[in-house]
């Protein structure tokens, strides 16, 4: 799996001009599967998003408290052109796990970050909709980690 994970002070998805999923502070964070991914890689993914400590303690600590110390909320966005690649001019995205296949990973992946953290504080968008994600970066902070790069 592969992350683009955003510290904002509020982010929306919004698919037809409807507002799908919204949060205040947190992290939103753009997820991709590869086709090779397992529940391993989930979970370390989840445990990353969870206890990364990318927010502010103080002024003296700038980098020490995660998104679960703080009581913060989590936008995910699935995100199957993170696995893009370049084929001369074009992208080609044979490493990102088929669309079915995906629905459902993602699915599983969505029910166990909310099962590792509390339900009501992780949002998400539309898998395989057009999507417009509006964040406001805090920071700005954008860190990228993909787990087969343990």
């Amino acid at each position: 799996m592969r992350v683009v994970l955003q510290r904002v002070t509020r982010a929306a998805v919004t698919v037809s001009d409807e507002v799908v999923g919204s949060i205040g502070r947190g992290l939103c964070v753009l997820v991709g599967i590869h086709r090779d991914d397992t529940e391993e890689d989930m979970k370390y993914i989840i445990r990353k998003i969870l206890n990364l400590r990318i927010f502010p303690a103080s002024e003296e600590k700038p980098w020490d408290k995660s998104v679960m110390d703080l009581d913060l909320e989590v936008l995910s966005v699935s995100q199957f052109t993170l696995y893009g690649q370049f084929k001369g001019n074009k992208l080609d995205f044979h490493t990102a796990m088929a669309p079915t296949e995906a629905s459902k990973f993602y699915a599983s992946f969505l029910e166990s970050l909310k099962k590792a953290y509390k339900p009501e504080k992780i949002q998400d968008g539309k898998f395989a909709a057009m999507m417009s994600v509006d964040i406001v970066n805090d920071g700005p902070v954008t860190i990228s980690f993909d787990s087969k790069e343990k």
